[in-house]
């Protein structure tokens, strides 16, 4: 008798174990909860009609433990996005190839993060980072290409495994460019004495160069 409640119990433990594990994963996957009318909870990576139910957002984690960098991006794509991450180095002013470089990214759905030359502190972060001042320089993780070259950086983002179509939700906005040196962290670090230092005699100003700020492209 003792075996047979055993044997009966067994099928419903499994399911029961089935369950909490597909739990436990739906919010590494699902970008929204929605509570229906009814009251039954439902998970999905896409954004339901709102005459659904109740919807509020999953807070989602990267592989270790942080906070997604895009919790807007499929999940597929996140995750790509997570483990090598795109940079877009350029300049502020005009710049053709800057522009290709960009419209590039962008038609292919990629989603990256554009760093701009805007001060003196940024050509040397470049140069540091990039090991050169040319632009436009991409990332793609710890892999750095100098140049910009379509059939170059498309087998680089094959190789990521960023798709070679957009999968971009409609309602994907891209991030303004921003400088390569955080201004706030840059005045911050800066020597007390070099705040408060009296200010030199005025002299006359260098004459206007076409590049003041070294940047080859």
């Amino acid at each position: 008798m003792k075996s047979d409640r055993l044997t009966n119990a067994l099928p419903t433990a499994l399911r029961v174990a089935s369950l909490i594990a597909l739990l436990l994963a739906l919010p590494a996957q699902a970008q929204y909860k929605v509570v229906g009318p009814d009251g039954k909870v439902t998970y999905t990576d896409r954004p339901p009609p709102a005459q659904q139910g109740k919807v509020s957002p999953v807070a989602t984690r990267g592989a270790a433990g942080a906070p997604s960098a895009d919790a807007n991006l499929p999940a597929e794509l996140r995750q790509i996005a997570s483990r090598y991450p795109v940079t877009l180095y350029g300049v502020s002013s005009a710049c053709d190839l800057c522009t290709s470089a960009r419209q590039f990214l962008r038609q292919r759905g990629i989603p990256f993060t554009e760093k701009q030359v805007m001060s003196a502190d940024d050509t040397s972060e470049l140069e540091r980072v990039t090991g050169g001042r040319d632009v436009p320089v991409l990332t793609i993780g710890s892999q750095t290409m100098r140049g910009f070259s379509s059939d170059s950086w498309a087998a680089y983002l094959d190789a990521a495994g960023y798709p070679r179509e957009s999968k971009l939700p409609p309602s994907y906005q891209y991030a303004a460019p921003v400088p390569i040196v955080d201004r706030t962290a840059a005045t911050a670090s800066r020597p007390a004495a070099e705040n408060t230092a009296a200010p030199a005699t005025p002299s006359a100003p260098p004459p206007a160069a076409d590049n003041p700020t070294g940047i080859k492209f």
